[in-house]
Formats: structure tokens, sequence, C-alpha cells
């Protein structure tokens, strides 16, 4: 009995053994797809003023110079926001957008040498060709794959060919930014992209494609702020609290923070700002409140709002001589900014910045200070929800009721 019982139970083992399949590697699984179509979940804008739809779509392998790429987490901005908006006139249908996105290579196309399959890597709305004389030159993170004369927005809408790697329902889908990070795999080239550290966690690395880039580079890059100086920042979302870090980075020793809702001032506060002003409290515009508490203007001022009363406060409240206004955001209405020439010829300066000065080649050194904790990332995150609930997501957005909001796939 005994030695019955105990080759049965190694019969047992020995066919649980043969009917339990060993677990594929996730080299294996990168194999598997290689080269074909894979099929995957997105959410795709079909028309203006509708909520996303979650679809199942067609993700074409990558072609000459392309990479595509595994999107593990995607944060909202309000850039995502404008092509649905009625009042944008220049967005193309249908689209997968998203910008601002963080994932690992599944394969490459032929020609691609910076980039393997498992890489962890950032996809960048800002191509890098390394070869025009924009990417040549240190003054400028411009890029002739850019159109340069069209909004940023409907820009890289195809791939270099002209053809999309998106289909749903037998339909082309247009492609975002050259980014499209609202879908559980992208295309994009490989001038488009930047390779991160394994170690490091993409949920907060996401913000690198957009947000926190644009606003810490506004004040590193852009501006220039120096050490002991006074800036001033309108607008304390995502991107006004990374200029806020890098105002503090650079060495300002007074920094105004400027916003309409109260609720936001305490991140600023936890970041180092001296004070807090919300233009609703007084009686008088609120450059004239800035211009008497700092003696005649701030050395540096920022808007991230992007509205015309903001941009107009944001450079009457730089002090003439040398005060410095850098321009962030831009409302997807406003389309014109009037200034009289004297308020230049008096010495002031007036800036625009697209995604903070940076080169794709800087990115890697920026998320290493991450990583040495120069700066805290998990003060800009305030919601992380399931992709499926990407609408919800926009909702809380346009809502004012949250700094960035990243999903997770």
């Amino acid at each position: 009995m005994g030695g019955n019982g105990i080759y049965s139970r190694t019969k047992d083992v020995e066919h649980a053994q043969i009917r339990k399949k060993p677990p594929r590697l996730a080299c294996q699984r990168k194999m598997s797809t290689m080269g074909k179509v894979i099929k995957c979940k997105a959410a795709i804008a079909w028309e203006t003023g509708k909520p996303l739809c979650i679809e199942e779509i067609e993700v074409a392998p990558p072609k000459a110079h392309e990479v595509r790429v595994q999107i593990i987490a995607t944060a909202l901005c309000h850039t995502d926001a404008h092509p649905i908006s009625p009042k944008f006139k220049e967005a193309l249908f249908p689209v997968i957008l998203g910008h601002e996105g963080a994932g690992i290579v599944e394969s490459v196309g032929p020609g691609v040498t910076n980039f393997k399959p498992g890489d962890k890597v950032i996809p960048l709305y800002m191509p890098h060709c390394r070869k025009c004389k924009f990417c040549l030159n240190p003054l400028t993170n411009l890029c002739k794959k850019l159109s340069l004369v069209k909004n940023p927005i409907v820009d890289q809408e195809l791939m270099e060919d002209k053809t999309s790697r998106f289909t749903c329902k037998g339909k082309p889908i247009y492609h975002f930014m050259g980014t499209s990070t609202f879908t559980q795999y992208t295309v994009v080239s490989d001038i488009n992209l930047a390779k991160i550290d394994d170690d490091v966690n993409l949920e907060r690395a996401c913000l690198f494609g957009c947000g926190f880039s644009t606003g810490y580079g506004a004040a590193i890059n852009t501006a220039k702020v120096t050490p002991g100086s006074t800036c001033a920042v309108f607008g304390l979302g995502g991107v006004g609290l990374s200029t806020i870090m890098g105002c503090k980075v650079a060495g300002a020793s007074r920094i105004i923070a400027i916003d309409i809702n109260n609720e936001k001032f305490t991140k600023a506060k936890a970041l180092g700002i001296t004070e807090c002003l919300n233009p609703r409290d007084f009686n008088k515009p609120i450059q004239e409140v800035i211009i008497e508490m700092t003696n005649g203007g701030v050395d540096f001022a920022f808007d991230c709002a992007g509205g015309p009363e903001a941009m107009r406060a944001a450079l009457d409240c730089t002090t003439v001589g040398w005060g410095s206004c850098t321009l962030i955001g831009v409302n997807s209405e406003m389309s014109r900014l009037t200034i009289s020439p004297v308020e230049l010829i008096m010495g002031r300066t007036i800036n625009g910045t697209c995604f903070g000065g940076w080169k794709s080649d800087s990115i890697p050194k920026l998320v290493t200070d991450y990583k040495n904790k120069k700066f805290d990332l998990d003060l800009l995150v305030t919601h992380t929800l399931p992709f499926d609930k990407i609408n919800e997501a926009f909702d809380i957005m346009n809502q004012g009721k949250s700094l960035r909001i990243v999903l997770t796939f």
C-alpha cells in the first residue's frame, strides 16, 4: 500500500508538471509580437466636443527609424483637451491624443540603433534629428522635423511616410504630436524618444514628457533665473509648480505665486514660495499689487495660465531695465497679445518656451536628478487612475481639481 501510494503521488506530480506550462519570459512575449500587428486598447477622439471612446485598435509594426512602445503610464495635460474643444478649429479626427507618457520598447524598425526591446523610454513631442541647423545650435531645442509654422498641436499627425500606424474599424487614425500616448502601444520616430534608466518609476517618469520639463526648463533654460532674484509665477497647475521648482533650484530668493484658486497655495508653499496672491482678493490689478510689493517689479515673471489677462499681468509686473517675462501656457482661443514698443524699449524682455528648452539628450540627466531627489515629482501627482477612466480624468482636470493625473494600463 505504502509503495503504491508513493508511486501514485509521484505520477500525479509528473502529470501536473506536464500539464503546467512553463511561464513565458518577457523577451519571449516581445519576440511573439515583433513584426506583427498588435491589437490593443486605445482612447480615440472621433469628433470634437465628445468624450473619448475606448476602442480596440490595430498598431502596425514600426517601419524604418521607428520604434513601437508599450505605454505603461500617461498623464493628462490641458494640451490634450484643446483638440476636442469645439472652439479649436485646427484639429484632425479621428485621433489618438496624449503626449505625456512613458513606456517600454516592444520592437524597433530597420535602421534604429539607439534603442532596443526592453528599454525604458519617454516619447517626446519635440523631435531631435541632431543634424539640422536648429539641433546643432545650443540656443534652441527646435528641429526642422517640426513644421515650425503650424500649431504644434496639429503637427506630426502622421509618420515620416505620411501614413498612420493606427487603424480602428478599418479606418486610419491620426497620430498626435508625434507621440499618441493614450494607447497601450504607440509607434514613434526614433528622434522623438529618450532612453532612461531601467530602475525609474514610469508612473512618475511620464511627467518628463511635458509638464514638469516645460515648467522647470522655463526657469532654468529659457529665463535663466539668477541667484537672489525675485520671481512671480502665474498659474499653479503642474507646469506652474514645476516652474517654482526651477526658480528654487536656480537660487531665487523670493517667489510670488499667483492663482485664483486658494487650494493651490498649500503645495506651492511646500515648494518654498514666499508669498501667495489671489487676484480676486484685491480691488486693483494684480500687477499693481506685485509692483508695490517688490519696489518696482520682479526680475522674472512666468505665465503658466495661458489667458490674455495673466499674460498681460506677467509682463506688467516685471521691472523696467531688465525684467524678463516668459510665456509658457497658451489658451487655445487666444491668437494675439498686444504689446506697446515702449514696454520693450524700457528694457523688459518677453520670451516663449516650448518643452522648457530641453533637447532630448538632456532628458536622461533630468531623470537622474529626480532619482537623486533634486526635486519631488510626487507633489505634482494628485490622482492615479486606471486608463479606462480617462474621461473621468478629463472632467477632474477641466474642473481645476487636479495638478497632474496619471493613467495606468
